[in-house]
């Protein structure tokens, strides 16, 4: 499977624009992608993404930086590589919406699967399963990416967000939650907690 990560010039993708994309093939982690681009002419910029994900606009707009659609033509380049090529990360209709729309934009085929593997939906399950509540706000999952990793034994992903550190925190979440074991360097250090039950 690809897990993937996507940091945007917002939440709208039919207006917003891809910054950058990062991703791993989980059957072979060590084989990563990441790229940074300029938004497309005409993206809309939201203020609250940029302080998320801690580009500038300057930084977005820079002539020097690939297109958007050539950022997602070096995915699917990459992808193509990848033997199992669902998608695969928290929340990751978004990722794949994104990718999917600026691939359109760009006149390049888009062939991946529209079915995913949610992290946020394996958590969920994860803790029923061990005959836990997930915790609710404002009558909704607040299973946001933050409360995932604590709950695999991750802290926090690092601010501002990146999109290659947030595919490797799903890649490493959904190791855990699905095989019960690590699968990154980068997170051997923290122990799996209910192993300790």
């Amino acid at each position: 499977m690809i897990v993937v990560d996507v940091e945007a010039s917002g939440t709208e993708y039919h207006k917003h624009s891809i910054v950058s994309i990062g991703a791993l093939d989980f059957d072979n982690p060590e084989n990563r992608f990441y790229v940074e681009c300029r938004i497309w002419d005409g993206a809309h910029i939201m203020d609250e993404a940029l302080e998320v994900n801690g580009f500038t606009k300057e930084e977005i707009i820079d002539p020097k930086k690939k297109s958007e659609g050539e950022a997602v033509e070096a995915f699917i380049k990459w992808a193509e590589g990848v033997k199992e090529q669902t998608l695969s990360g928290q929340n990751v209709s978004f990722d794949r919406d994104f990718l999917k729309t600026a691939a359109e934009r760009a006149h390049l085929n888009w062939e991946f699967a529209y079915r995913t593997i949610d992290v946020h939906s394996l958590a969920y399950m994860h803790m029923i399963g061990r005959g836990m509540t997930p915790p609710v706000e404002h009558n909704h999952s607040a299973l946001n990416l933050d409360a995932v990793l604590n709950y695999v034994g991750i802290p926090n992903e690092p601010e501002p967000h990146n999109a290659l550190t947030g595919a490797l925190s799903h890649a490493e979440s959904i190791s855990r939650l699905l095989y019960g074991k690590g699968l990154l360097d980068e997170f051997k250090e923290h122990s799996i907690p209910w192993e300790k039950s």
